[in-house]
């Protein structure tokens, strides 16, 4: 139910301040009424969890997390001051087993961190509140119905008994922190407000273009005269023949909403006028989402707006994994990061947490779509057993119920890896899936959130639910499984939920101050870098293969004898890896229409999944994936003895006439071949150009013929736009290190209206070009330079430092440093 408030008077508040928690033993205390009053107690923030609370008291280390389940943790506040009289207590999420009491008295007693409670009471001006959250294992071990698998990559098996998050129960890859407490606010209701209960709010775009905005909900509070505001209109609030509320307005002057690559995010707010008194609902964007599956019906491709859109982004963790935090503040740092790398969709998948609404109000305003799964992943769930179902049904009831008229939900899933497990233990298809993702979850799809994708589970489609080649896979031939890099094609990948996970070295910057050790070789360094439970690899091993891949060096030897550049490779190979496997499912006539990268952010400082390090600094493969995700881009693909093919996509609204200048170096300096072009590339098109079409000749780009010795060594791509350098690609015929050169840079830092900057010069192709400035973020790292003209590289705030960047620009394979 929510609470508006009115002009005069306000209802509903949260209870932060004044809490305090109390450790104890299992079952050592049944309420409060038993517990002394001279036990020692802790200051604990909430919304909040005991890690963070026991951190904050020097009493937890998350990088050495004491086990928190076995033990009984009390939380307490004196309500004084309260005018006596009826109240609803509104708990938005309690970890995870939980008792309530009012006055020594058990209101509550909650079994799911992921649903609300409101609850009615009646206070008497000088009350005590307290909240028991018992210790899980005992409901670990508990008997259930017999699981038709067993998962590896989750402890204890009985997680699946339990609805709670699994962070924190995947040893091998996230810290082994216990979610336990108050995690979501707790609300004070006053009776006698106005407020809305049951709210559905649609909002769409019908065949004219114009916004439909429907909504219905239930009305508790005085007032003759309801009406719905939406932008300049109103509407009146009609009653329905079952005596519920609803209001109908059809809007001739929106401008749809678009995920930022391919528009603007419009949102447009709505409220309910009371007697003349504004009531916000929340913002509405008017867009429409859309399956297609192609010609053969095998394909995913989403469409907003009747326009296919190539789905890009990465997999979210949690903004914080000792706080499990849901504010706007804590989510802004992390999005506004994706939204600048050319991200435009993120997967809350099925082993995290559902975020909060402010998650879903700042996708809304960024324009970045979000894939929600449900909490379920891996576990055959006891969905037979009435009280656990139930249990099902209402969190996803809250959750959609929070989501009403969110723009950025894209699409809802079952949950992660439920049928994979089962069809990779070679469980028979009958016992893939089952009601809770065929019956029960797509029930309450329908009745809260039909204006979006609903599909299963992820993976899913295909002989095998994780078949590349149909539906929704999770990807991992280039990476994990160290297939060639020609794999993304060959596995004619058409949408990837996850993909291209590996132990992305972070900035030097962040290892000096989190985690100064020598890379690889210390046990501290090992415990940051993920891995599958149980494998006799990791994924700094992935990451090391396709550093001998594409560079065709020997890691361990490198490592040994010059651990710098062997970090400095390591940072480079999976920025390259991103490029070129993007490149490949962007392209014109690929299979692909989106793939989503394993994962957003680390839990830990470290070599972990994230492309973004757990201090919130992007880590190289970020910069590669900004420049993979241009929504005005050129690509080279490798054809063979077809050729080189130059690819340039548009998706944005309008035509654009560009310039596309293509050459062969010799030596990284000398043209071998040149071309240039003007062409037209139309609105939320692309082209595909023959390399030698540009050139008016034969000249074997790919080196497919070797007829002699290769003339260059590497072709570049270059889009214009007058003067102005839209996007670059780059060929390395005989590979990466034929055409490593040790380039010499000339630079010039200066600062105009848009803020400081430096210019980097090159006399010939300098690979991976770096800069390391502390306190700044550049807008393009790690990048190839040709020579020609100028790169203009920008600069951000990031945290503290000079006013004037200053920092070291260094290129990949030569120890020459240019320092500012």
């Amino acid at each position: 139910m929510t609470s508006l408030a009115g002009p005069r008077t306000k209802t509903r508040r949260r209870l932060d301040a004044g809490w305090s928690l109390l450790v104890s033993d299992a079952g050592q205390y049944a309420a409060p009424a038993d517990i002394p009053a001279t036990g020692r107690r802790l200051a604990a923030a909430v919304p909040g969890t005991v890690a963070e609370a026991l951190e904050t008291a020097g009493r937890f280390d998350p990088t050495q997390p004491l086990p928190l389940a076995d033990r009984d943790f009390w939380y307490f506040l004196d309500l004084t001051g309260e005018t006596p009289g009826p109240y609803r207590l509104v708990f938005d999420g309690l970890a995870v087993i939980a008792e309530v009491f009012l006055n020594s008295e058990r209101i509550l007693e909650s079994r799911s961190q992921f649903v609300s409670n409101d609850i009615p009471v009646t206070l008497r001006g000088e009350d005590n509140l307290a909240i028991a959250f018992r210790a899980l294992n005992p409901h670990l071990k508990a008997s259930g119905p017999r699981a038709k698998w067993r998962p590896q990559m989750i402890t204890p098996p009985g997680m699946r008994m339990v609805r709670a998050t699994l962070l924190g129960h995947m040893p091998g890859w996230c810290p082994e922190i216990d979610a336990i407490g108050p995690w979501r606010p707790i609300h004070l209701v006053r009776q006698g407000g106005i407020e809305v209960d049951e709210l559905r709010m649609g909002a769409s775009l019908n065949a004219e273009g114009h916004g439909v905005l429907d909504l219905s909900f239930r009305f508790s509070g005085r007032a003759t005269d309801l009406r719905i505001a939406c932008g300049t209109q109103q509407a009146p609030v009609m009653i329905s023949a079952e005596g519920g509320l609803h209001a109908h307005l059809t809007l001739t002057d929106v401008q749809p909403w678009w995920p930022h690559t391919h528009g603007e995010p419009h949102l447009y707010p709505v409220s309910l006028i009371a007697d003349g008194a504004a009531h916000p609902l929340g913002k509405v964007g008017f867009r429409n989402v859309s399956l297609d599956q192609g010609a053969d019906g095998k394909g995913f491709g989403i469409e907003i707006n009747a326009m296919p859109v190539f789905s890009r982004g990465a997999v979210w963790t949690t903004a914080d994994i000792v706080r499990l935090p849901g504010g706007r503040s804590d989510y802004e740092p992390w999005l506004k990061l994706a939204r600048e790398a050319g991200m435009n969709m993120i997967r809350i998948g099925g082993t995290m947490a559902y975020e909060s609404r402010e998650f879903f109000e700042v996708c809304d305003e960024l324009g970045i779509m979000v894939w929600q799964d449900f909490m379920f992943a891996n576990f055959d769930y006891p969905v037979a057993d009435p009280e656990f179902a139930d249990l099902v049904k209402r969190e996803a009831e809250d959750l959609l119920k929070s989501l009403q008229g969110s723009p950025s939900l894209t699409v809802l899933c079952g949950g992660s890896e439920i049928y994979q497990q089962a069809a990779m233990m070679g469980m028979p298809q009958k016992s893939w899936s089952g009601p809770l993702t065929e019956e029960l979850l797509p029930a309450v799809y329908e009745a809260y959130r039909p204006d979006v994708i609903y599909v299963p589970n992820s993976p899913f489609g295909g002989a095998m639910p994780f078949s590349p080649n149909e539906g929704i896979t999770h990807y991992y031939g280039v990476g994990a499984y160290c297939r060639s890099l020609d794999d993304a094609r060959r596995a004619n990948v058409r949408f990837a939920a996850e993909s291209l996970a590996f132990a992305h070295v972070p900035e030097q910057a962040t290892l000096d101050a989190h985690l100064p050790v020598p890379a690889v070789h210390d046990p501290r360094w090992k415990a940051r870098v993920p891995r599958d439970r149980g494998a006799s690899w990791d994924f700094e091993d992935i990451r090391d293969h396709y550093l001998q891949d594409l560079y065709g060096l020997d890691p361990a030897r490198l490592r040994r004898e010059d651990p710098v550049r062997y970090l400095d490779f390591s940072r480079a190979v999976t920025a390259e890896v991103a490029e070129a496997t993007y490149a490949e499912w962007r392209r014109p006539g690929s299979s692909c229409a989106g793939a989503l990268v394993w994962t957003l952010q680390d839990l830990l400082p470290g070599a972990g999944w994230g492309v973004i390090d757990s201090t919130g600094l992007p880590k190289p493969v970020w910069h590669g994936m900004r420049r993979a995700f241009r929504p005005v881009q050129v690509v080279f693909s490798d054809e063979g003895t077809n050729g080189l093919y130059v690819h340039v996509i548009n998706e944005t609204a309008g035509d654009l006439s560009l310039r596309l200048e293509v050459s062969a170096l010799r030596d990284g300096i000398q043209p071998a071949v040149s071309g240039t072009r003007d062409i037209l590339v139309s609105a939320r098109g692309g082209q595909s150009i023959a390399a030698t079409d540009l050139f008016g000749a034969f000249f074997d780009t790919a080196y497919a013929f070797r007829f002699g010795p290769p003339s260059h060594d590497v072709t570049v791509a270059r889009l214009m736009d007058g003067d102005d350098e839209i996007a670059s690609a780059f060929h390395f015929p005989r590979g990466r290190m034929a055409a490593m050169h040790a380039a010499n840079l000339t630079t010039e830092l200066g600062s105009d209206a848009s803020g400081p900057f430096v210019a980097i010069s090159t006399d010939r192709l300098a690979q991976s070009v770096n800069l390391g400035f502390e306190g700044f973020i550049p807008d393009d790292n790690w990048f190839h330079l040709a020579p020609g003209k100028p790169k203009l590289v920008r600069f951000a705030r990031h945290g503290e430092g000079d006013e004037r960047p200053t920092g070291e620009i260094r290129q990949l394979g030569s120890s020459n440093v240019i320092r500012l």
